[in-house]
């Protein structure tokens, strides 16, 4: 049985978070409601968790986790890890690589890790291509 909801995990990222993190945590929840197939609330006792899942061949796949203190895991590795077709993991890779200017190859990134979202998100137009490329993986991934 979960600890967190919505309402928990908002209230509690908004104690825990600036207030930009806390928006940015509350688009990403909103986007999750409206576009994920199965979203998850975690049952830790000191911070909230939220799963992003969507729908594929394999069941209900998550894409990225953040937790009430403003972190993001993004499960690029474990998405490796399954039968997603390389392209699709490509795109997902190329897009968060630029918008973030990080690298998400195997040797740079090698297991998935939370990271704080101030040190990701600078610009709303960053959360908003975040937001377009799950987006877009969420399709292509129930197709």
């Amino acid at each position: 049985m979960s600890n967190w909801d919505k309402s928990s995990f908002i209230e509690h990222m908004r104690d825990n978070c600036s207030r930009e993190i806390a928006k940015i945590g509350e688009a990403i929840i909103e986007f999750s409601e409206k576009h994920g197939s199965d979203i998850s609330w975690g049952r830790g006792s000191e911070y909230g968790t939220m799963t992003f899942r969507c729908e594929c061949d394999d069941g209900h796949l998550p894409l990225f986790h953040i937790t009430s203190t403003g972190q993001l895991n993004l499960q690029i590795n474990f998405m490796r890890s399954k039968e997603i077709p390389p392209m699709v993991i490509r795109d997902v890779v190329i897009k968060l690589e630029s918008n973030f200017l990080r690298d998400y190859d195997e040797e740079g990134y090698p297991s998935d890790v939370f990271v704080q979202m101030d040190d990701l998100f600078h610009t709303q137009s960053q959360v908003d291509k975040f937001i377009k490329t799950m987006e877009g993986a969420t399709y292509r991934l129930k197709q």
